[in-house]
C-alpha cells in the first residue's frame, strides 16, 4: 500500500468494507505498538533504562507524528542561528532510509553520493557544521565532539531517542494535521501519545499560515493543557528561490502564471502543492511518491514525458527530492528541452521567536539540564 492510500485509510476517507476492515486491523495492531512505547517510556522515566551524557550541549529537534512536520528546516534554522552566535555545532542524524547502511560523514557541504535526502539538504544548507550520519546517536555524538570539537549537538529527529541525554527538547507540530488522526501507528500517525509533550520544552507549530487563527488557538491550548510550561512558537515555510538544473535561480514570484508539473516524495505533499499554488503556479499535473522514495532514471524520464504531454513550462520538486535526481541524464542532459527545478524553502518563525531564542541561549549557556 502506498503512502497516499494509507492516509486515506487511516483518515477515514477510504470507504467500503475492505477499507473498514483494514482500519480495524490497524487499530488492533496499534495496541501492541502502544504497549511497547508505554513500557519503553516507563523504563526511561523510572531510570531502568539509562541515559548517556556527553561533553556537549545537546538540543533535540523531533516530533510526535510520522511524516513531514518541518524538522529539517528547523534544524537548518537552529544550526544557522548558532553559527551567528559563534557557537560551533554539529548535527547528529540516523540517516533514515539512507542508500547505505554504513555511517557516513558530511563536512562543509560535501557529502557522499550515496546517502539519504534530509542529511544531504542539511549539509548543503549548513556548510559550517559537521553532519554526522550514524544510527548509533551516542557514537555519532562522541565523533562530533572528538573530531570536530563541537560544543553544541543538534539531535535530528531525537524526541523518541532517549538514550542520549539532552539539554533542550524542541518538538515540531504540523498545523494541518497536528495529532496524527488521534491514533497511534499504524492506525494513525502518532509515534507516541500527545501527553508525551510533558517531556518537551518548546513547540514550533509549522505551516501555521495554512489554518485559521481559531484553529491555531485550539492546538496551542491543547498542548498547554498537557504542559503549561511549554514555549510555543509559530512558523511558516517560506519559499526563497527556484533553482534550475543549469544552476540558475529565480525568485518564487517567477512561477506566477507558469504551467508547472510538480512531483515529490515527502511526508506532507499537500503542503508542497499548496506552496506552489501560493506562488501563483498553475499546476497542470503532479506525481506523488512515498516519503523518502528512491528515484530511478526511468522514473524521472517518465515524469519528463508526462510534463511534455501536458505542455508544462517547468518540472518542479522539493529540495529534498532534488538531492536524489539532480545527476540523472533526464534532468541535466544537454538536449533537455523540459527544464527541471526545485523550490528552496526556509522556515520563518512568525511568533514566539524571542522566547524560543531565550531557551536556546539558556541551554547553550548550561542553564538547562535534563536527564
Amino acid at each position: 500500500m502506498n503512502q497516499e492510500n494509507y492516509r486515506k485509510i487511516i483518515s477515514g476517507q477510504g470507504k467500503g468494507f475492505a477499507a473498514g476492515l483494514l482500519r480495524l486491523l490497524l487499530y488492533i495492531a496499534s495496541f501492541f505498538y502502544a504497549a511497547v512505547i508505554r513500557l519503553r517510556n516507563f523504563f526511561y522515566d523510572t531510570g531502568v533504562f539509562k541515559t548517556h551524557k556527553v561533553n556537549a550541549v545537546v538540543i533535540s529537534v523531533g516530533n510526535i507524528t510520522a511524516g513531514g512536520t518541518g524538522k529539517t528546516p528547523l534544524v537548518i534554522w537552529l544550526c544557522n542561528y548558532l553559527h551567528q552566535q559563534n557557537i560551533s555545532c554539529a548535527i547528529i542524524t540516523r540517516g533514515y532510509k539512507s542508500a547505505t547502511k554504513s555511517p557516513q560523514l558530511h563536512v562543509g557541504g560535501q557529502q557522499p553520493q550515496a546517502t539519504s535526502d534530509e542529511p544531504a539538504v542539511i549539509a548543503k544548507s549548513c556548510p559550517d557544521a559537521a553532519v554526522i550520519i550514524n544510527p548509533d546517536r551516542i557514537a555519532g555524538a562522541k565523533e562530533a565532539i572528538e573530531k570536530f570539537n563541537a560544543k553544541v549537538l543538534i539531535l535530528d529527529d531525537g524526541f523518541q531517542h532517549r538514550r542520549l541525554s539532552r539539554n533542550l527538547d524542541i518538538v515540531t507540530i504540523d498545523a494541518v494535521e497536528p495529532f496524527g488522526f488521534e491514533r497511534l501507528i499504524p492506525a494513525g500517525l502518532l509515534r507516541e501519545q500527545v501527553r508525551s509533550l510533558k517531556r518537551a520544552d518548546a513547540i514550533v507549530i509549522t505551516h501555521s499560515d495554512l489554518i485559521s487563527n481559531s484553529a491555531l488557538e485550539v492546538i496551542e491550548q491543547r498542548m498547554l493543557n498537557v504542559n503549561p510550561q511549554l514555549v510555543i512558537a509559530k512558523a511558516i515555510h517560506q519559499p526563497t528561490k527556484i533553482v534550475f538544473s543549469d544552476g540558475k535561480s529565480a525568485e518564487p514570484e517567477n512561477l506566477k502564471g507558469k504551467k508547472v508539473f510538480a512531483f515529490c516524495g515527502i511526508g506532507s505533499p499537500d503542503s508542497f502543492l499548496r506552496t506552489l499554488k501560493a506562488c501563483g503556479a498553475a499546476i497542470t499535473g503532479s506525481e506523488i511518491y512515498d516519503d523518502h522514495y528512491h528515484y530511478a532514471e526511468d522514473d524521472v524520464a517518465s515524469l519528463r514525458e508526462k510534463a511534455k504531454q501536458l505542455k508544462a513550462d517547468v518540472i518542479i520538486t522539493t529540495g529534498k527530492d532534488w538531492t536524489k535526481i539532480k545527476d540523472f541524464q533526464a534532468v541535466s542532459g544537454d538536449k533537455n528541452d523540459m527544464p527541471f527545478a526545485y523550490l528552496e524553502i526556509a522556515i520563518k518563525i512568525t511568533g514566539g521567536e524571542d522566547e524560543l531564542r531565550r531557551l536556546i541561549t539558556e541551554a547553550t549557556a548550561g542553564k538547562i539540564f535534563k536527564q
